[in-house]
Parts: structure tokens; sequence; C-alpha cells
């Protein structure tokens, strides 16, 4: 099932079968059904962290908005049909280094704090999915930490 979801995410998003990485694609789709995980764990899915989901997915990806749209549907699918969050952090931890599962929970607390503020429901899923993807606790804190400082920089700049 993941394996193909993987592919119809790769047919989507334009790859060339030759020159496409399937790991690539299945990082992708992972870590997307991820975030949207942490988007939906207080049971909204507004307007605007819909519109910072696709925005970190077209950033972080270098996918253009379309594209992020079609990822994110096929996440919530994929998140719908989940039945625990190890389904995507071990092919995370299978894919990615350090850095790179530390930048997944860095777009897990950018996505979190889409409306603002952390709820304590984000804030737990993104807990259980740094375990899972042995980020430190420390390193996760200082990471939470990072992305709200962030925020409320940009929040100031407005």
């Amino acid at each position: 099932m993941f394996e193909s979801l993987s592919k119809f995410i790769g047919e989507i998003v334009g790859a060339e079968k030759e020159t496409a990485s399937f790991d690539e694609t299945e990082t992708r789709l992972a870590a997307a059904a991820l975030l949207v995980h942490v988007v939906v764990s207080d049971n909204e899915f507004n307007p605007a962290e819909r519109g910072r989901l696709r925005d970190v997915l077209s950033y972080r990806f270098a996918m253009e908005a379309g594209d992020a749209e079609k990822l994110i549907e096929a996440a919530t699918r994929a998140d719908n049909e989940a039945v625990d969050l190890y389904q995507f952090t071990s092919v995370l931890n299978r894919l990615l280094d350090d850095e790179g599962r530390k930048r997944v929970v860095e777009m897990m607390f950018e996505v979190a704090y889409a409306d603002g503020e952390l709820s304590e429901f984000e804030d737990n899923v993104v807990w259980r999915a740094s375990e899972l993807l042995h980020i430190p606790a420390r390193d996760r804190v200082t990471i939470r930490k990072h992305m709200r400082d962030e925020i409320t920089d940009k929040e100031n700049q407005s």
C-alpha cells in the first residue's frame, strides 16, 4: 500500500521514473504525513494551517504550490489509513541521517505554530514522533524554542 502511494505521489509531482528517487518520494510522503498528523491533532485543519503546511512543503521540498497540495492530499489519506506514527518514522529513520530527521522535527514545529500557538496535542505528537525518530529530548526542546522564536520574530516584523 505504501509503495503504491509513493509511486502515485511521484507521478503527481511530475517525477521522471528514470531520474526520480523512490526514496525521495517515500521520504516526502512520510514527512508530509507526519506534518498532517500534527496539524489535525487538535481536531482543526483551518485554512491558515493548510496554507502554512503547503508553504512548508513547497519551500522544504522545492515544489510548486499545486504539487504541495497534491502531496497534502496523499499524505492526509496515508495518515488516515495509518495505525500509528511508526509507519512514517521508520521510513524516515531508514532514509535520513540525524540532520535530516531534525529538519523533519523542525517542520513539524513549524506547522504546529501555524496558528501562533502550540497546543498540547500538537506538542505531544511532535514529542512522540521525535522519540521514534531518535531525536534526543534536548535537541527537540532546542528546535521547539528556535521555531517559536523564529515565528515570534516574523509576527513582530509584520
